[in-house]
């Protein structure tokens, strides 16, 4: 629940998902659900000479249960409010 809070504040900014076959995606985040399932907009391969398949894709949906990573912008990350998200949910409230 702590992550799902998180990820819909982010929104509509530029994020990379690493999967776990290694292929690594940058794009708009468009959505997030309570299981981590990405839809991203604008979207290329990080990596694009290792998967040149990918090169035509420009939105997609990423199962959460793929998902190795997501790299956040380095300005949409509040500390902040993560640590007392954690704490909150440490406490179990």
């Amino acid at each position: 629940q702590l992550f799902f809070s998180y990820f819909k504040d982010l929104v509509g900014q530029e994020v990379t998902v690493e999967l776990k076959n290694d292929l690594a995606i940058r794009g708009t985040l468009h959505s997030v659900d309570q299981y981590l399932n990405i839809k991203l907009e604008n979207t290329r391969v990080v990596d694009q000479d290792k998967f040149p398949h990918m090169l035509s894709v420009r939105n997609c949906f990423i199962r959460g249960s793929v998902v190795r990573y997501v790299q956040l912008p380095p300005d949409g990350v509040d500390v902040d409010l993560l640590h007392d998200a954690a704490r909150r949910e440490a406490r179990g409230a």
